[in-house]
């Protein structure tokens, strides 16, 4: 299991991080250089063990290859067959084994968290193998087989003719994609594992969206719009490219469609919930472990949610005071999602206003850190296919440095955003959230690669959590509406607690979760309802926002308390950040460290 009672268990304990040097004893000159040859070697040899998964990486999932700079595979998609799948696994299994296997003795303190990380990251896909019904569960309702192309199309590089031509090869690739998809799903019909109807519904809507009866606006073909190339060429691959979607994508979605409908829909189960799957409650505990990091129970999860929507029901009311505000809570909230002027008139206005807010975070960021990533980021509206109630995302530069962050801000869904919410979900996607953290990850050049690229939920959402609380240092939340905003931000994570796992654990069914999200939050039902089915598309991701907030914040609070005077909240940030993202136990070995290395500088 993760991080339990294992060799990454032992590891962690016996890593010294950010420790002063001053409580290390200092060796003999011969011994010196005996240790330094022996460690050269051994980070050499670990080096190698890196090298060999990621470029194992990079041919297996070319899609991700492209999109982390890697452009060698940019005219294959993933071989998704049994028989490649499998030795995906095998190949997982072989990693884990050899990693397990070096001998850390001689590694240095950087090159054992690596291991640390590479084992771990092993782990998670080996633990996951075990659960064969869930793994077919591969329809989304924001990320899924359904959209996976679809999604891919709008990063994909197309500055030359060679790149035009490789995105032709990928459509022509995709029916015999979409065939293994096909196989996947009725495997999963075998084993009883569906993909349940509320998911399933989202799922065929957005393949439906694909389908325009004008090819070229489909989101497919949005690489043969932007293309750069030479006017005299341009049209003959537009026409090329139109073909391609009339031809190979149009009908292998249809043919996925006709799957979903057909064969799916009437043995999807009424509930997603995991508990009413065979072995379900084992997925959901694996599930909490890879998303929270920590062996939590869902019933102690359950009861941190309730607590923390308790705490931040009470901030709310004062700050409904300080609007003057004459009725209850549910009336105010009710006010500011029905006076017309908390809201934006179109999608356009919607996405200047991130914009402008987004400028004035930037000249303040010096304020919480002491180095700044160079990686620009844009911001952009989504696809209308995802729907009205898909959830804004964000999308990290490419480690090449060739592809910018963007924040995918659901513009459609301008009648939904209010502008006193703006200020925290800028704060929370861009800076200082998400595209601070992981563009610094990225720019981590003395990393190995996959730590550059390294994905924890419960680090990246909790920091982002924790970026919006720093608002106010830096211009923001400076009137009641966007301070209630952020706390209602904070209720949105605090409730998905209590609802994810009420609805996998607990006994909750879809409405009930659809109820108590509407009640807490405020939100309207098209909103919260996309939420919930979210929840049921993906167990267990939803804990990780608050789940890493509260560790990040406790953390902050014991630096304070032990550093006194001496704390520097941007020291404190840059350690948190400062080696990418991390599973929890491993972020606080590493803050306790930086603890006594701030107790021993000048």
């Amino acid at each position: 299991m993760f991080l339990r009672k294992t060799l990454v268990a032992a590891l962690i304990a016996g890593l010294h991080l950010t420790a002063p040097a001053a409580t290390q004893p200092v060796p003999k000159p011969a011994a010196t250089t005996a240790a330094a040859d022996a460690a050269t070697k051994a980070h050499l040899a670990l080096q190698a063990l890196f090298d060999e998964a990621w470029e194992a990486e990079a041919r297996t999932a070319p899609e991700w290859a492209t999109l982390r700079g890697d452009l060698r595979f940019n005219d294959k998609l993933s071989d998704r067959s049994a028989t490649a799948l499998a030795a995906r696994d095998a190949f997982a299994r072989d990693m884990l084994a050899r990693a397990q296997a070096v001998d850390v003795g001689p590694l240095k303190d950087t090159d054992r968290v690596s291991l640390v990380l590479f084992i771990n990251r092993y782990q998670q896909e080996v633990a996951m193998q075990g659960f064969a019904g869930y793994r077919t569960l591969t329809l989304g309702t924001l990320y899924g087989a359904q959209s996976a192309l679809a999604g891919f199309a709008r990063n994909v590089p197309v500055n030359n003719e060679t790149q035009v031509k490789q995105w032709l090869a990928r459509l022509a690739a995709y029916p015999a994609r979409v065939d293994q998809e096909i196989a996947i799903l009725r495997h999963g019909l075998a084993l009883g594992w569906v993909t349940s109807k509320p998911v399933l519904a989202r799922a065929i809507a957005q393949v439906e969206g694909q389908l325009t009866e004008d090819v070229t606006k489909s989101p497919a073909y949005e690489p043969f719009a932007r293309m750069t190339v030479d006017a005299g060429v341009k049209a003959n691959y537009q026409t090329q490219g139109q073909a391609a979607m009339r031809e190979l994508f149009y009908p292998a979605q249809r043919k996925l469609l006709a799957v979903m409908k057909d064969e799916l829909s009437p043995k999807a189960p009424d509930s997603g919930s995991l508990s009413t799957y065979p072995g379900g409650d084992k997925v959901y505990e694996a599930l909490i472990l890879r998303h929270v990091t920590l062996p939590l129970a869902a019933g102690d999860i359950h009861t941190t949610g309730l607590r923390e929507a308790a705490r931040i029901r009470a901030e709310m009311e004062k700050v409904k005071a300080e609007a003057g505000f004459d009725g209850d809570l549910a009336a105010f909230k009710k006010f500011l999602y029905s006076d017309p002027k908390f809201f934006n008139q179109s999608a356009d206005e919607l996405l200047d206003g991130y914009r402008a807010i987004a400028k004035r975070i930037d000249p303040e960021l010096p304020k919480l850190f002491t180095q700044l990533p160079r990686s620009p980021y844009g911001i952009r509206g989504m696809p209308p296919y995802t729907g009205e109630g898909a959830a804004d995302n964000y999308n990290g530069p490419s480690l090449d440095g060739t592809t910018p962050g963007w924040f995918n801000a659901n513009a459609i869904a301008f009648k939904r955003r209010p502008k006193w919410a703006m200020e925290t979900l800028v704060a929370h996607e861009t800076v200082p959230g998400h595209h601070l953290q992981i563009s610094r990850q990225v720019e981590l050049g003395e990393l190995p690669n996959f730590r550059r690229q390294s994905q924890y939920s419960v680090f990246s959402e909790g920091w982002a959590l924790y970026a919006e609380t720093l608002g106010p240092q830096i211009g923001l939340f400076r009137d009641p509406y966007t301070r209630f905003g952020h706390l209602q931000a904070q209720m949105f994570r605090a409730a998905r607690l209590v609802t994810d796992t009420g609805l996998h654990a607990l006994g909750w069914n879809r409405d009930k979760a659809i109820a108590y999200m509407i009640e807490q939050t405020g939100h309207d039902a098209t909103f919260m309802t996309a939420e919930v089915d979210r929840y049921l598309s993906q167990p267990g991701q939803a804990l990780s926002y608050m789940m890493g907030e509260l560790k990040i914040k406790e953390l902050r609070a014991r630096s304070e308390a032990a550093l006194g005077a001496r704390f520097d909240q941007r020291r404190f940030h840059m350690a948190v950040i400062d080696q990418g993202a991390m599973p929890l136990p491993l972020l606080e070995q590493r803050i306790n460290a930086w603890i006594l290395s701030e107790r021993a500088r000048p």
